[in-house]
Protein backbone atom coordinates (compact mmCIF):
# COMPACT_ATOMS: atom_id res chain seq x y z
CA UNK A 1 0.00 0.00 0.00
CA UNK A 2 1.62 3.26 -0.98
CA UNK A 3 1.07 6.41 1.34
CA UNK A 4 -1.36 4.49 4.30
CA UNK A 5 -1.59 6.16 7.82
CA UNK A 6 -2.72 4.60 10.89
CA UNK A 7 -3.52 6.15 14.29
CA UNK A 8 -3.30 2.82 16.62
CA UNK A 9 -3.39 2.68 20.75
CA UNK A 10 0.29 0.84 22.05
CA UNK A 11 0.63 -2.92 22.27
CA UNK A 12 -0.90 -5.11 25.41
CA UNK A 13 -4.08 -3.06 25.86
CA UNK A 14 -2.41 0.27 27.10
CA UNK A 15 -3.41 3.43 25.24
CA UNK A 16 -0.18 5.40 24.18
CA UNK A 17 -0.11 9.08 25.68
CA UNK A 18 1.31 10.47 21.97
CA UNK A 19 -0.38 10.16 19.07
CA UNK A 20 0.95 7.99 16.55
CA UNK A 21 1.21 8.00 12.45
CA UNK A 22 2.50 4.99 10.52
CA UNK A 23 3.52 5.54 7.26
CA UNK A 24 3.70 2.48 4.45
CA UNK A 25 5.12 3.74 0.67
CA UNK A 26 6.19 1.04 -1.32
CA UNK A 27 5.69 -1.44 1.18
CA UNK A 28 2.99 -3.84 1.99
CA UNK A 29 1.74 -3.22 5.75
CA UNK A 30 1.67 -6.17 8.02
CA UNK A 31 -0.11 -6.42 11.37
CA UNK A 32 3.44 -7.87 12.51
CA UNK A 33 5.31 -4.67 11.18
CA UNK A 34 2.55 -2.00 12.79
CA UNK A 35 2.87 -3.95 15.72
CA UNK A 36 6.77 -4.05 16.04
CA UNK A 37 6.10 -0.01 15.36
CA UNK A 38 3.47 0.88 18.01
CA UNK A 39 6.06 -0.90 20.86
CA UNK A 40 9.20 0.56 19.37
CA UNK A 41 7.25 3.61 19.68
CA UNK A 42 5.27 3.02 23.00
CA UNK A 43 8.91 2.07 24.31
CA UNK A 44 10.22 5.78 23.11
CA UNK A 45 6.94 7.37 25.18
CA UNK A 46 7.83 5.77 28.51
CA UNK A 47 11.18 7.02 28.41
CA UNK A 48 10.30 10.67 27.85
CA UNK A 49 6.69 11.36 28.82
CA UNK A 50 6.53 15.21 26.92
CA UNK A 51 6.28 13.74 23.60
CA UNK A 52 3.43 15.64 21.72
CA UNK A 53 3.43 13.11 18.31
CA UNK A 54 5.61 10.15 16.72
CA UNK A 55 5.26 9.72 12.75
CA UNK A 56 7.19 6.99 11.06
CA UNK A 57 7.06 6.42 7.68
CA UNK A 58 8.71 2.66 6.24
CA UNK A 59 9.52 2.63 2.83
CA UNK A 60 11.54 1.10 0.13
CA UNK A 61 13.22 2.71 -3.14
CA UNK A 62 12.11 1.88 -6.67
CA UNK A 63 13.00 -1.60 -7.41
CA UNK A 64 15.06 -0.37 -10.50
CA UNK A 65 18.09 0.63 -8.12
CA UNK A 66 20.64 -2.48 -8.35
CA UNK A 67 22.21 -2.03 -5.06
CA UNK A 68 19.46 -4.34 -3.94
CA UNK A 69 15.55 -4.45 -2.01
CA UNK A 70 16.99 -2.18 1.40
CA UNK A 71 14.67 -0.24 3.62
CA UNK A 72 14.31 3.29 4.65
CA UNK A 73 13.04 4.49 8.07
CA UNK A 74 12.02 8.07 9.23
CA UNK A 75 11.10 8.74 12.69
CA UNK A 76 9.85 11.81 13.66
CA UNK A 77 9.42 12.69 17.19
CA UNK A 78 7.45 15.78 18.71
CA UNK A 79 8.45 17.01 21.82
CA UNK A 80 8.64 20.58 23.13
CA UNK A 81 10.12 23.84 20.87
CA UNK A 82 11.66 20.55 18.21
CA UNK A 83 10.84 17.85 16.09
CA UNK A 84 13.47 15.31 16.25
CA UNK A 85 13.82 13.47 13.10
CA UNK A 86 15.69 10.24 12.54
CA UNK A 87 16.67 9.11 9.05
CA UNK A 88 18.40 5.46 8.79
CA UNK A 89 20.06 5.23 5.33
CA UNK A 90 19.19 2.51 2.91
CA UNK A 91 23.27 2.47 1.78
CA UNK A 92 23.33 0.02 4.56
CA UNK A 93 23.03 -3.19 3.55
CA UNK A 94 21.83 -4.48 6.69
CA UNK A 95 18.76 -2.70 5.84
CA UNK A 96 17.40 -5.26 3.27
CA UNK A 97 16.34 -6.38 6.46
CA UNK A 98 13.07 -4.79 7.73
CA UNK A 99 13.45 -5.18 11.49
CA UNK A 100 17.41 -4.22 11.55
CA UNK A 101 16.19 -1.03 9.32
CA UNK A 102 13.54 -0.23 12.35
CA UNK A 103 15.85 -0.93 15.54
CA UNK A 104 18.30 0.75 14.21
CA UNK A 105 16.12 4.12 13.29
CA UNK A 106 14.60 3.56 16.90
CA UNK A 107 17.98 3.21 18.33
CA UNK A 108 19.37 6.21 17.05
CA UNK A 109 15.76 8.14 17.76
CA UNK A 110 16.23 6.65 21.62
CA UNK A 111 19.82 8.30 21.60
CA UNK A 112 18.71 11.94 19.90
CA UNK A 113 16.02 11.75 22.36
CA UNK A 114 18.09 10.92 25.43
CA UNK A 115 20.29 13.88 24.52
CA UNK A 116 17.23 16.20 23.91
CA UNK A 117 16.45 15.20 27.40
CA UNK A 118 19.40 16.00 28.91
CA UNK A 119 19.74 19.12 27.36
CA UNK A 120 16.63 20.52 28.20
CA UNK A 121 16.92 19.75 32.11
CA UNK A 122 20.44 20.76 32.58
CA UNK A 123 19.28 23.46 34.62
CA UNK A 124 18.15 21.36 37.30
CA UNK A 125 20.64 18.37 36.59
CA UNK A 126 23.18 20.20 39.10
CA UNK A 127 26.25 19.38 36.50
CA UNK A 128 29.32 20.77 37.10
CA UNK A 129 28.27 21.98 40.81
CA UNK A 130 30.32 20.19 43.45
CA UNK A 131 28.40 17.79 46.20
CA UNK A 132 28.35 20.44 48.89
CA UNK A 133 26.33 22.92 46.67
CA UNK A 134 23.92 20.40 45.67
CA UNK A 135 23.37 19.44 48.81
CA UNK A 136 23.15 23.36 50.39
CA UNK A 137 20.18 23.52 47.22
Amino acid sequence: MVGVAARSPFAKGRRMKLPLEIVFRNVNRTPEVEERIRAKAGKLDRMFDRITGCRVVVESPHKKQAKGHTYHVTVEVKVPSETIVVNRDPQNHDHEDLGIALRDAFAAAQRRLRSYSRKRNASTSHSGMRISEVLAT
